[in-house]
């Protein structure tokens, strides 16, 4: 009977798990993690907080309801989840892992025949003056979720002021916005999605945020938190902004402490390092999820992008592999969508500036247009940036936003990339239409052949 120990209970340690039960009716799955939580879904946070999603158990819960707890996995999978229990050690030697029940502080010796990390990333916490005071969040776990959500239903909030402007940043900005906060984001650059928008685009999306009332306050870096017991205001290079409650979205950093005691490989990019079969440095021992590096399917450089939906292909990949199977992880394209107040935006592949940092000869176009017809009550406009090798023709990357249905078009331009795609491909594609849903060109086909044509001049 192989015994198979994972350290980490969410998207991608029981995807695993879940996965090698189906191929292996008889292994031995022990799950372990330090949280008395499992199985969330962290992305439906900033909804909850904004109060579209009534009850913080819906993160965890089956499409019937059931909350996926120890007990459901147990009963339903035959795997036995170790909450509050933390890994201390992996002794590869000995084939087994060091974990300490949280709780009654007994440790545990779990041996293994292969072993799975999953323990994710952390928050990143600036070593700020103030940083310890009250009412000053991380949203990367639900208690920090319930924390703010509970705050605010009892009107204790009036400012909030979010520190970082990605995805978690200006979603939380809308969430609290939506709650009736004045929301203040504050960004050391000058403008918001600097990670995976090109510059006239982000500023666009920029003003967008500020005429939906939220206070973006560009180029300014936060120097230290003010209050006595909780925080009352956030200081600034340049002003003091009044504050009942901080959200810290300045990004993650990997939890590599355990793989690299263990004299695990990590990368260069600071995750643990994995082969395409998800194997680390020891073939014993597998790996997934924000704890990892990857790759990007396009340039084939290593990258850390740390994505819900990656963690939980990962983890499907990693348990038909413990089964026996051979299975690939062929990377990423980072792949990015986020809604802000009615503002859809999008992203998938390199944009402008990567294809000049990566030495691509590339051409681009911009268009605008509606994304129905102009005569459906539901249309609204969509501006989609493309970008093409010059010489190929291939898909580099595509960047998107506006009121209208912008995941589709990003999802069939991901589509064409994964497969090699070119222009050519998103011209010819027979996309379906009717008024309901699109136009008779898609604005996909449409900034297909305006590069097209570009390229033939």
């Amino acid at each position: 009977m192989n015994k198979i120990v994972v350290i980490g209970a969410d998207a991608t340690g029981l995807k695993a798990a879940a996965k090698l039960r189906r191929g292996d009716p008889q292994a031995q799955i022990t799950v372990v993690d330090k949280s008395d939580l499992i199985s969330y879904g962290a992305c439906g946070m900033p909804y909850y907080v904004s109060g579209e999603i009534d009850h913080i158990n819906k993160l965890m819960s089956t499409t019937s309801g059931k909350l996926r707890d120890a007990a459901y996995f147990k009963s339903t999978k035959n795997i036995a989840v170790l909450t509050k229990t933390l890994a201390t050690k992996i002794d590869r030697a000995g084939k087994r892992i060091i974990a300490t029940d949280l709780s009654t502080g007994e440790e545990n010796l779990l041996p293994y025949d292969k072993l799975v990390i999953a323990t994710g990333a952390s928050a990143v916490k600036p070593a700020l003056p103030g940083i310890a005071l009250g009412n000053i969040h991380p949203i990367w776990h639900p208690h920090d979720a319930v924390a703010i959500r509970n705050s605010v239903d009892q009107g204790r909030f009036k400012n909030a002021v979010v520190v970082g402007a990605g995805v978690v940043g200006l979603e939380m900005a809308a969430a609290l916005k939506r709650q009736g906060l004045n929301v203040t984001v504050i960004v050391r650059k000058d403008r918001v999605f600097t990670a995976f928008l090109d510059e006239e685009v982000a500023k666009i999306v920029t003003e967008y945020v500020r005429e939906k009332g939220i206070t973006i306050l560009t180029s300014e870096n936060v120097q230290q938190f003010i209050g006595d017991t909780v925080v009352t205001a956030v200081e600034t290079d340049q002003r003091a902004i009044p504050a009942d409650l901080v959200v810290l979205a300045i990004g993650v950093k990997p939890n590599v402490e355990l793989a690299r005691a263990a004299g695990l490989a990590i990368g260069a990019t600071g995750g643990i390092a994995v082969n395409e079969y998800m194997q680390t440095s020891d073939p014993d021992i597998y790996a997934g999820g924000d704890c990892v590096e990857t790759t990007n399917m396009i340039t084939g450089k290593k990258v850390f992008a740390p994505m819900g939906s990656t963690a939980s292909k990962q983890g499907r990949i990693i348990g038909e592999n413990l089964c026996g199977g051979n299975a690939v992880f062929r990377g990423v394209l980072n792949t990015v969508i986020v809604k802000v107040m009615d503002l859809s935006v999008g992203k998938v592949g390199l944009t402008e500036q990567n294809a000049k940092e990566n030495g691509y000869e590339y051409a681009t176009v911009t268009v605008e247009e509606h994304d129905r017809p102009h005569y459906m009550p539901e249309a609204r406009l969509i501006t989609l940036k493309l970008i093409a090798d010059a010489k190929t023709r291939k898909i580099l990357g595509a960047q998107a936003f506006g009121e209208g249905e912008v995941a589709k078009r990003i999802d069939v331009i991901a589509a064409t990339l994964t497969l090699g795609g070119t222009i050519d491909d998103l011209s010819d594609m027979d996309l379906a239409y009717a008024p309901p849903f699109s136009n008779p060109i898609d604005t996909i086909a449409v900034a297909a052949n305006l590069l097209m044509n570009t390229l033939s001049d």
